[in-house]
């Protein structure tokens, strides 16, 4: 009997040694879970208001990496309308909002596999005789908002008046596309437009929105440089009517900002709370060494100009949740 007793302490060291490994690995996961998920809750939102499918054929897979790169939590689709022939579409030059985009079940069809990753919005040429039943059918599936609307009508047309109804009854925001004598043509008018709809949220994009942060701009120059003298009609809008936002994306975001930094921070901390996070880039790998990614220059840049961190958050993500009602 005496010569059993090493083995059962043997044994019994054994069982102690495995439990103890068996706890500690069960820790160790625990551990290592708990790291991921609190490095992922830990992660600042940064919301993106301006990406499309298929943007000049790009796959929804080199989206999703582009998107993870830049470091965005939650994207905002902007499809194109239909495929017709008309002026408002330069008869067909403009299809796919000039840039091959496709419409809006592409993008309802993306949210729906990725509902973590993406919202969308409705959209379609303003000027067809179904663009509002066909906004508003999307809208009921659950669309944030109307746009992107770049088409050639004026932007106080009939036809538009409509869209800011529909978008009214819905209370969503419209994102339009400024580009003279090309896009939502009028700019100057645009103020009338904030005072018939002072509940209606406008968001501003592209080439004649951000020209026109300078007061001295020659409207036919779609990308200015140069110092900028404040006070232009974007500047004035963003500062007296509360309706007013503008998309900070693409190379036209881009370009009001660099073009005279000192003036972009303090563009910037004046409009906190009217500005918007937007890319709008077609390449696929969302870094700032890719010469196409304006988006994450333009993430570069905010980090530079605006060392508030409160500001910075606004801009990335509070505002948008704001405009577009999102949890």
């Amino acid at each position: 009997m005496p010569a059993r007793a090493p083995l059962a302490l043997t044994r019994r060291r054994w069982l102690a040694a495995s439990s103890a490994a068996l706890l500690g690995s069960v820790c160790e996961k625990h551990s290592a879970l708990l790291a991921q998920a609190t490095s992922a809750s830990a992660r600042p939102e940064l919301i993106d208001i301006h990406q499309h499918t298929n943007y000049h054929g790009r796959s929804d897979a080199d989206l999703i990496k582009h998107q993870e790169a830049m470091g965005v939590t939650k994207t905002i689709l902007l499809p194109a309308g239909s495929d017709a022939l008309r002026p408002s579409t330069h008869n067909g030059k403009s299809f796919g909002l000039a840039a091959r985009v496709l419409g809006n079940e592409a993008a309802y069809r993306l949210v729906k596999e990725y509902p973590d990753k993406f919202v969308f919005c409705a959209n379609e040429v303003t000027d067809l005789e179904n663009a509002i039943p066909v906004m508003e059918k999307y809208l009921k599936l659950g669309a944030c908002g109307i746009g992107e609307q770049k088409f050639s009508v004026e932007c106080d047309s009939a036809e538009s008046l409509k869209m800011y109804d529909l978008a009214k009854a819905y209370g969503v925001p419209v994102l339009l596309h400024f580009q003279y004598k090309t896009y939502n043509l009028g700019y100057e008018r645009f103020y009338q437009v904030l005072e018939k709809y002072p509940t209606v949220n406008f968001i501003a994009h592209a080439q004649t929105t951000w020209g026109n942060v300078d007061a001295a701009h020659k409207q036919e120059n779609l990308y200015p440089t140069g110092k900028v003298t404040p006070g232009g009609l974007t500047d004035k809008w963003l500062t007296n009517y509360p309706n007013f936002f503008a998309d900070l994306s693409a190379g036209s975001g881009l370009n009001a900002f660099t073009r005279d930094e000192e003036h972009g921070a303090a563009f910037f901390m004046r409009h906190q709370d009217k500005l918007l996070y937007g890319s709008d880039c077609q390449d696929a790998l969302g870094v700032p060494e890719e010469k196409n990614c304006c988006g994450s220059k333009m993430i570069a840049l905010i980090r530079k100009l605006v060392p508030d961190e409160g500001a910075r958050q606004k801009i990335f993500s509070g505002n948008t949740k704001r405009v577009f009602k999102l949890a």
